[in-house]
């Protein structure tokens, strides 16, 4: 049980959060610095003297087909290149090497679905089914180099298709499966996609959704995809199936052949691509290669978390569409040999308590969250966890967003008991794996600070103007050296890769998007973006995107989207709507937008708020000033508005928001 959460009886835990909001930094304990894998702080020395030694030594932990001749090419930055020379595969060394080592009895994967439903999945298992798929997709035509679609739930058919692709050398695509349809094929419009492996129906929450049938209304005019793979997953009745293109998971399967060699793959060739979105409405598709992308995910995995793979059930509570699914469910637990947890599902279903039912059931010991579902079990109170037995967990981490030290401090508490140390990390879909975190056998850790990079990894915060580094003070956040795992480009946009991430201050620094602080300890406290992207719930998504898909409603003129600081989500979807002529706002309108919104983009992308405006602020050349509409959401001072084309505009806008926030009290 979550033993410190029941405390002194007359304290409450609320008032005992309060008093430990005093206590700057949680050392780790004696006990588990001794048992750690890495405990002498001396290792980061050692990374910072010869980064790509360092580097080197974790790669040697993978298996090669042929070693290396560079450890790092770095003749045309930002284009990077790792361990070139080098022969590897993915799905070798996340399987072949276990099954050949005779760990092919151990649980791969705990899978547990919403309705009750459980499956253990063992490496051997594993290796058998995704030989007979990569099989499969060698028969429908599928050539090293080819891109394939990935649209699934959280099911193990998502891992088995991931890995067959890497098995042959043919990229992922993979699309959240929260995503509308609309933009599946978007996705695979831009990745010219020649297979796609989708599902019959999808489960949330006691609700099943048509999942191919939706698919099927908008792939029809797709020129380069060939064949739709459908995995029986729901059994719904009546799965339309178009001849000649659309196949069964099982069936094809069934008639593949058992065995398929894994490919020797360039260190450099592509793995995936992952689509996130950016400031513009466009998404960018993240480009990660082999070897130096599992180099990454594999350390980090190994020392961020102290995993003992013997000894260890790990538990990621993400979804694979996301590329903390990727690298933290798929291939750095597979290629260090670990047993996870793979729950479909939400947190509330069947019940509030759920998770702690399946950590208990399961005996999971690592667990990796983000701060939206921390902040959620605060809500809904302490004596959930407290019903179950959580004493195999002896350490946490927190993903996605920047988690506040309340969350943080209950988490400590309620969850870990006061024993288990917090992993708070910071990272991207482009860097591929955790950069900024603790080491928990090494870092006292400030709550609400992802502290120091890892080691191999340099970061600074800088000013915006010069780009000078700031010893102590706020900035942007910039990393310094190139890392194995680092996006290699922007698939099919080389110039927008330069200029996304490299253009400011130059060919050598990289620029990530988000303000930060380093405090007077040098520790990093993540702020937020700097760019037009909102953060929901750890879902990244550019106001752009979702501007054209409110637009796209015919009785609406222009629309403005900022992320609002939401105690839930970490930030909302608040949007600033104009309509035509003398349309008026009203509720049915909101649902309408939502609606629209929720077609193009998915559910998870609706405006939390909606706020009616007869214009938006705009400067002489006609830019929307978001920021302007941030400081009046959230109540802050405006400052100079001169600049404005109209500065009455705020005038008349902050007295819709009074009149808003009148209505809803």
């Amino acid at each position: 049980m979550a033993d410190t959460a029941a405390g002194d009886s007359g304290t409450s835990l609320e008032q005992r959060l309060d008093a430990m909001l005093e206590i700057e930094r949680f050392d780790p304990s004696q006990q588990f610095r001794e048992q750690a894998l890495l405990s002498d702080p001396a290792v980061y020395e050692r990374a910072a003297r010869d980064p790509q030694g360092w580097w080197a030594e974790q790669a040697e932990a993978l298996d090669w087909f042929e070693r290396w001749d560079t450890v790092l090419d770095d003749s045309e930055p930002p284009f990077y290149k790792w361990f070139t020379g080098g022969k590897l595969n993915v799905s070798y060394n996340c399987l072949d090497r276990h099954v050949d080592a005779g760990r092919g009895d151990r649980v791969a994967y705990h899978w547990r679905g919403e309705e009750g439903e459980r499956r253990d999945v063992t490496y051997a298992e594993l290796h058998r089914d995704v030989q007979r798929f990569a099989n499969a997709l060698k028969d429908l035509g599928v050539q090293q180099g080819d891109v394939v679609g990935i649209y699934l739930p959280m099911i193990p058919e998502v891992v088995v298709a991931m890995l067959a692709c890497a098995r042959i050398g043919a990229p992922h695509n993979v699309v959240f499966g929260g995503f509308s349809a609309e933009s599946v094929k978007e996705r695979m419009e831009f990745s010219e996609a020649k297979v796609l492996v989708t599902v019959d129906g999808a489960r949330r929450k006691g609700k099943t959704a048509p999942i191919k049938a939706t698919v099927d209304e908008h792939m029809g005019d797709l020129a380069s995809l060939k064949t739709v793979v459908v995995v029986r997953h729901a059994r719904l009745d009546g799965v339309p199936m178009t001849a000649g293109r659309d196949v069964w998971f099982d069936e094809v399967c069934a008639a593949a052949a058992a065995d398929c060699p894994a490919e020797p793959l360039d260190a450099e060739h592509p793995l995936f691509i992952l689509y996130t979105s950016g400031s513009t409405a466009s998404p960018k598709g993240i480009l990660h290669t082999t070897g130096g992308y599992l180099t990454g995910v594999a350390a980090t995995h190994r020392y961020v978390f102290d995993l003992k793979p013997d000894e260890d059930v790990w538990w990621c509570a993400a979804d694979v569409g996301w590329i903390t699914g990727h690298s933290y469910i798929v291939y750095g637990p597979l290629a260090n040999g670990a047993t996870s947890v793979m729950w479909e599902g939400a947190p509330d279903y069947p019940h509030k308590g759920i998770w702690w039912e399946v950590a208990e059931e399961t005996r999971a010991t690592l667990l990796y969250a983000a701060p939206t579902a921390i902040r959620t079990f605060m809500k809904w109170g302490h004596e959930i966890p407290e019903r179950y037995d959580l004493s195999a967990l002896r350490l946490l981490g927190s993903v996605g967003e920047p988690i506040n030290p309340k969350a943080w401090l209950w988490y400590h508490q309620v969850i870990g008991g006061g024993r288990c140390p917090i992993v708070d990390t910071w990272w991207q879909t482009e860097t591929g794996a955790i950069m900024i975190t603790p080491l928990p056998g090494i870092t006292s850790t400030k709550p609400g600070s992802a502290t120091t990079p890892f080691p191999g990894v340099a970061a600074e915060v800088v000013g915006e103007g010069d780009g000078e580094p700031i010893d102590s003070g706020q900035g942007l956040l910039v990393l310094t050296q190139p890392w194995p795992s680092m996006l290699r480009t922007l698939y099919k946009e080389d110039e927008r890769f330069v200029e996304t991430y490299f253009a400011r201050f130059g060919k050598e620094r990289y620029l990530v998007g988000d303000a930060a602080r380093r405090d007077r300890d040098g520790y990093l406290w993540i702020i937020g973006r700097i760019d037009d992207v909102v953060n929901v719930s750890g879902h990244r998504l550019s106001t752009a995107e979702v501007e054209s898909a409110i637009v796209a409603h015919e009785k609406v003129a222009e629309a403005a989207v900022i992320g609002q600081s939401d105690e839930d989500t970490g930030q909302a979807i608040c949007a600033f709507v104009t309509l035509n002529g003398e349309i008026e706002g009203t509720d049915e309108l909101i649902a309408e937008i939502g609606a629209v919104v929720a077609e193009r983009i998915g559910k998870f992308a609706r405006p939390k708020r909606i706020i009616w405006a007869d214009d938006l602020p705009k400067t002489r050349s006609g830019k929307i000033m978001r920021r302007l509409l941030r400081d009046i959401a959230e109540g802050r001072a405006l400052g100079d508005v001169t600049t404005l084309r109209d500065p009455s505009v705020m005038a008349s806008l902050e007295s819709q928001i009074k009149d808003a926030q009148s209505s809803e009290q």
